[in-house]
């Protein structure tokens, strides 16, 4: 679920509600999809407003294009105080923080909520991001991604400076802690440094739910190792089964059962009663996009101003981009219907992917044909608006998952690793994760 408008235009919708900066916007939410038994609520972030398209915030500012974004750790406190069972997963940056900090947060969210914490790892993808913290532009992206290795080994051992029976709390000895149980980090790397131990017990998960979203060979060689849940999104199944088939093997190639790595294809869902209704709903909703805003949106995206290029001429062929999965989904899509740049923006800032539009009966079939082609093993649902999206695919799509027993009827654990089918990763877990990145470097 995204922390306020949603993609391009979904503040426009005539059903979409206008009180993002409410505590309620997140609460009602909240308790909606807990309801409908979603595993996870999840807050994207960023840390800049975009100056992507010609070098101007005023797109992203106009148009409500990836901006704003209010501070997700504080709106999960919001919903965790409003549910009791669903998950609750944020953003946060490894560019643009420390470990002892982000560490503490995520320990801190997932104690409070009984271990219902998840973290989106993510390296930055804006160079307006580094401009807010005194920098010119984003380091390369290896860089980026050797920071990241070195920040999740520093945050794995901080969770870990607590071994689960350090706290006693003998009232008749005046035992608090056993001090033998809890340890210092004392990391030291080439990007980043802390030394521990962490002042938040180890958490009730062990670790908060690590979530990755890299379609980079860096970023699926990254999520491989040490996420347990991937969020990706494709143009179409036949790229959906190979990125699946492809990050599976990496996981294998490094010791983890590949089960226990959950991939999860975006789907902005429009239902209707019929095809030809979720049709004209889908279409109503594009007709709300302006291309500059579209454009706006993408250019954020893939961090390059698009305005560089002829808008009435194809998409060019980039090595580098923000994020290189919408690059290449866009890319695909472009080339398959002969798209210019400008007839992209008006696509991008309304697009469903995963291509479900439809009845209820015709999502469903299309989520099930995902899943039994290996190309899913659930879905990251994005909705068009809020909170009605969310309402129908509650009321309509969810009903019909559990009636062909594709979906739970109730939650069957506590946590949100036990909902996922995740196991919970015993004490110096991060010792076979940083083995496994050596390795990978050695081998480069």
């Amino acid at each position: 679920m995204n922390a306020g408008p949603m993609g391009t235009v979904g503040w426009r919708h005539p059903d979409a509600r206008n009180d993002f900066l409410s505590a309620a916007y997140y609460t009602e939410t909240a308790r909606l999809l807990e309801a409908a038994k979603f595993d996870m609520v999840f807050v994207p972030d960023s840390l800049a407003v975009p100056r992507s398209l010609g070098g101007r915030f005023d797109p992203a500012v106009q148009y409500g294009s990836g901006s704003p974004r209010l501070d997700p750790v504080p709106v999960l406190s919001l919903m965790a105080g409003a549910t009791t069972r669903i998950g609750l997963a944020a953003t946060t940056s490894t560019g643009y923080n420390e470990p002892y900090n982000v560490a503490r947060s995520y320990a801190t969210l997932d104690h409070l909520t009984a271990g219902r914490a998840g973290w989106n790892v993510v390296t930055s993808f804006q160079d307006a991001e580094a401009q807010n913290f005194g920098h010119d532009a984003l380091p390369p992206r290896e860089q980026r991604y050797a920071r990241a290795e070195e920040f999740l080994e520093a945050t794995a051992q901080l969770w870990d400076s607590w071994s689960d029976e350090a706290i006693v709390q003998d009232k008749t000895t005046g035992q608090f802690g056993r001090p033998d149980q809890v340890r210092a980090v004392d990391f030291k790397g080439r990007y980043v440094s802390t030394q521990g131990p962490l002042g938040v017990p180890r958490p009730p998960q062990g670790y908060p739910v690590i979530v990755q979203a890299g379609a980079s060979p860096s970023g699926r060689d990254f999520a491989a190792r040490w996420a347990d849940v991937i969020f990706c999104s494709h143009e179409s199944i036949e790229s959906a089964v190979e990125f699946y088939a492809d990050v599976k093997a990496l996981a294998v190639k490094y010791g983890r059962n590949p089960d226990h790595l959950k991939i999860l294809p975006a789907a902005a869902v429009v239902v209707g009663d019929s095809v030809q209704d979720a049709q004209a709903r889908h279409h109503a909703f594009e007709d709300l996009v302006e291309p500059e805003a579209g454009l706006s949106r993408l250019a954020y995206h893939i961090n390059v101003d698009l305005t560089q290029y002829d808008l009435d001429g194809p998409l060019p062929d980039l090595e580098v981009a923000g994020v290189m999965g919408h690059y290449r989904e866009v890319l695909e899509h472009a080339r398959k219907n002969d798209l210019t740049i400008r007839q992209l923006g008006k696509w991008y800032g309304a697009r469903t992917e995963g291509y479900l539009v439809g009845s209820a009966a015709d999502i469903a079939d299309g989520m099930q044909e995902w899943i039994e082609r290996g190309a899913a093993d659930g879905f990251m649902v994005v909705a068009t608006h809020v909170p009605a999206a969310f309402e129908d695919f509650a009321t309509k799509v969810v009903p019909e998952l559990q009636r062909r027993g594709l979906f739970r009827t109730e939650y069957e654990g506590a946590t949100l690793r036990e909902n996922l089918g995740i196991p919970r990763p015993e004490r110096d877990e991060w010792k076979n994760r940083a083995k496994s990145a050596l390795e990978a470097q050695e081998n480069r």
